[in-house]
């Protein structure tokens, strides 16, 4: 089982001696002395693929470094896929706010019992807040590698935002698309880290904002051939749970923080950077095939179908897409030396909208707009955040992680998880009918005892908070779909029906 218990170093103790002494009062954040800002996204990434997080089948000596560094989060938040996440990072929005709760380009399942919404296929530029409120902050801003929140091809598309279209969303400068595909090499690992590591140096003089979106480990998973040897000639399997390919890649991101934070060191700018590390949403444990194009009645008479496996996210249940742990908590670690005495270990629940706020209150930069998340500074310096609640609005069908329209919420160690139409059991057989789950995560991390029917005062009151804050967000649960068609029920497409076509979100 994997533990989530902080490994560290011995020299934690005589460097936070010596801190303590140097630092008894955390120094206010000043004008001058605002720090840089390196925030790495990798795509699809476990908790269990790294050891700091008690994964044992690579060492991940760099990324376990930028933890023992710093403040390592155990139950840091995102949404289960690509798109959402970095919506949310970005604009510092609730996807339920934002509309951009879907990956894009349009797909769904428009015959299915329950109705999907509409969501925003486009991010619009003004949406892009943070970087475009740094950048008025007098930060010089930039960004290399995964975009995935246009898809015009005149702004931007799943690999990159354009060059042409940086500005309007608040970046002075972006880096190219690498050699050939994002899928094959390391995945442009090394051209994305060496772009930013050019940027670091060239502006060493100003105030600076990087956001370093990684294409790995998404699949097709790729890795440098002579590192995957190595791990073949190990004895990991070609393919399936733990396979050479995945934990080569895992180790080449891995080299890749490592060069970051040595560039840092060369030009005297490691103590006052923020490096923050996130991944978009969970790692693929087991992906399922997505499509029912037998014509055949949805119903309980045939599991889902296993496609492919990676990487186990156990102790979490399930993986990227899934409402449960595995596809929302993520490994998570910032690093401020200035600020963030090293070797610390929080438990708190964070969510990504919590990140704008927080980076914008490390810049001093001034906003008297409502926010959907809190700064984390206070957490950065050892105190605690007042309890409150985390939400997720997932209104969609994607059977490739068994995903059926719900939505989350967590208060303390208690998580609510209501479905609205249909459902899939631990099997992977499909039901029909709204479903809501009650788990303890202090007690059972990995989901396995449904508290529901045990606790049924406190499911009336998170379901109460959960109606209450889609109310907030101007949002409708999602309701019975008029089109609903039981010979083409779970069937996906990206041809949108007649009764869709031209129709945006809003409408």
């Amino acid at each position: 089982m994997i533990g989530f218990e902080p490994r560290r170093r011995i020299i934690f103790v005589l460097f936070s001696v010596s801190f303590a002494l140097a630092n008894s009062e955390v120094h206010a954040f000043a004008e001058s002395d605002r720090p840089n800002i390196l925030f790495i996204l990798t795509d699809d990434q476990s908790c269990s693929s790294l050891s700091c997080y008690g994964g044992s089948l690579v060492k991940t000596v760099h990324l376990d470094g930028l933890a023992e560094d710093g403040l390592r989060f155990t139950d840091a938040y995102v949404m289960p896929q690509c798109t959402p996440t970095r919506a949310a990072l970005l604009t510092g929005q609730h996807t339920a706010r934002s509309g951009m709760w879907h990956v894009i380009p349009w797909y769904g399942t428009p015959y299915a019992p329950v109705l999907e919404p509409l969501f925003r296929e486009e991010l619009l530029p003004t949406q892009c807040r943070l970087p475009r409120m740094l950048q008025s902050s007098g930060y010089h801003t930039g960004m290399g590698g995964k975009w995935h929140l246009t898809t015009n091809r005149e702004q931007g598309y799943y690999t990159h935002l354009f060059e042409g279209a940086a500005s309007e969303f608040g970046f002075h400068e972006v880096a190219p698309a690498g050699e050939g595909s994002q899928n094959e090499g390391d995945k442009w690992v090394d051209h994305l880290t060496d772009h930013a590591i050019d940027f670091i140096k060239a502006h060493s003089d100003t105030p600076w904002f990087y956001y370093l979106s990684h294409h790995t480990l998404h699949g097709v998973v790729s890795a440098p051939p002579d590192l995957v040897k190595e791990y073949l000639d190990d004895g990991a399997p070609e393919n399936g749970f733990g396979n050479a390919t995945y934990l080569a890649a895992i180790e080449h991101l891995d080299a890749s923080v490592g060069r970051l934070l040595a560039a840092l060191d060369e030009t005297g700018q490691r103590d006052n950077t923020i490096v923050v590390f996130l991944a978009d949403n969970g790692g693929v444990d087991t992906r399922y095939h997505h499509t029912r194009l037998d014509g055949k009645p949805a119903d309980d008479s045939a599991p889902l179908a296993m496609r492919d496996q990676q990487l186990e996210s156990a102790p979490l249940r399930e993986g990227k897409g899934s409402m449960y742990e595995g596809g929302i908590r993520v490994p998570c670690m910032v690093c401020w030396p200035d600020q963030i005495r090293p070797g610390q270990v929080s438990r708190t629940p964070i969510h990504v909208v919590d990140w704008l706020p927080t980076l914008l209150e490390a810049a001093n930069h001034q906003s008297d707009q409502p926010e959907d998340g809190v700064s984390l500074l206070s957490l950065f310096r050892g105190e605690t955040l007042p309890e409150r609640s985390l939400y997720w609005y997932l209104p969609l069908y994607d059977l490739r992680w068994a995903a059926t329209p719900c939505s989350i919420m967590r208060r303390g160690d208690w998580k609510l998880i209501e479905f609205y139409g249909d459902w899939f059991d631990e099997d992977k057989r499909y039901h029909t009918g709204h479903r809501v789950e009650l788990y303890n995560l202090a007690n059972d991390i990995g989901e396995r005892n449904d508290l529901s029917s045990k606790h049924p005062e406190r499911v009336e009151s998170m379901q109460r908070q959960l109606s209450q804050w889609l109310s907030e967000m101007d949002i409708e649960p999602p309701r019975a779909n008029p089109h609903f068609d039981p010979s083409r029920a779970l069937l996906e497409t990206r041809d949108k029906p007649a009764f869709l076509q031209g129709r945006t979100f809003g409408d």
